[in-house]
């Protein structure tokens, strides 16, 4: 299986492309990022997924979640109700849930555990990211949605997924689909293993973890890369729910089109909020609509499609 963790500005530039992206981000002032694929370790049980033929209009995340689950205008999210059957995707400008009315209404349809190795990380709560975690992209991105991440939530590992997608506004099947691909729903899963050791994590070093000679990059149950998000560590490797919580806090970065550096690069078509989908392949390609980064979100649909989460082979309680 192969895959990529993406993230905001210098934090999706691959080692084959820093240099490439330093010179333009002096010219342009944004950047933004590409990373190879590779391969997971730690577990990684998935059957082969064939890529969903469908086009993008079809089986789309919804925009909008059920009308208790609307935010208000005002950014304070929504008032207190009902929980909401399911989360659905809220709309660019749209004031989000909080992290406890999330909590709330996650916590009122419980799920079983599914993942028993994730027991200890689904326990740990994450902590905030640098204030500059998303210098290039614009600087909304920096007051409306780095402040936000924290982490702040226990659950299964079900629970967790559906919070990040509740606080975030995505639709939750594509959340669930999504780390299904990445990891098999394991926050152990380690990947993008690299030679260079300023590039490993604390604790992490060459072949700490197994391969001589190599540490790897990307950590946990959506793959966030460590080198482009150090101010999110540990809690990215130690967090399933700070894991999931940046993931998405990056996704809906993109969705609100605060990611305009994607014009400043190698493009399918050009850049622009509200495309769920697009989000989900730049997390894997670090550009947007390119041919590698929409082959994985044919992917992703492939799961969604099966709902492989509900599957007999998926359950490892």
């Amino acid at each position: 299986m192969t895959r990529r963790a993406g993230g905001p500005s210098l934090a999706g530039v691959s080692r084959d492309g820093r240099w490439f992206a330093l010179l333009l981000a002096l010219a342009v002032g944004a950047v933004g990022g590409c990373a190879q694929r590779t391969e997971l370790t730690a577990g990684w049980q998935a059957p082969a997924a064939s890529p969903s033929s469908v086009s993008s209009a079809d089986a789309s995340p919804s925009a909008s979640a059920s009308p208790a689950a609307r935010p208000s205008a005002s950014g304070a999210g929504p008032a207190a109700g009902p929980a909401p059957a399911r989360f659905a995707t809220l709309p660019p400008g749209a004031a989000l849930p909080s992290d406890a009315q999330c909590a709330t209404w996650v916590h009122a349809r419980p799920y079983p555990e599914n993942k028993g190795v994730n027991r200890r990380a689904n326990q740990t709560v994450g902590h905030a990211v640098a204030s500059g975690f998303f210098a290039g992209d614009d600087a909304r991105a920096g007051t409306r949605i780095a402040p936000r991440v924290d982490g702040r939530f226990t659950g299964t590992t079900r629970e967790i997924l559906r919070w990040a997608a509740c606080k975030w506004g995505v639709d939750e099947d594509l959340v669930l689909a999504q780390a299904a691909i990445e990891s098999w729903w394991r926050q152990d899963t380690l990947g993008d293993w690299t030679g260079d050791a300023a590039r490993c994590a604390p604790g992490h070093g060459l072949g700490v973890d197994g391969k001589a000679g190599q540490c790897p990059e990307s950590f946990g149950i959506l793959q966030n890369r460590y080198p482009y998000e150090k101010s999110a560590w540990p809690g990215i490797g130690t967090s399933t729910a700070m894991n999931a919580d940046l993931a998405y806090g990056i996704w809906r970065t993109c969705f609100e089109g605060y990611e305009g550096w994607l014009n400043t690069v190698d493009r399918g078509k050009d850049y622009a909020a509200g495309d769920a989908w697009g989000c989900v392949g730049r997390w894997f390609s670090g550009r947007w609509h390119v041919a590698a980064g929409d082959g994985y979100v044919g992917r992703v649909r492939g799961y969604l499609d099966q709902r492989i989460w509900e599957t007999a082979n998926f359950q490892q309680p």
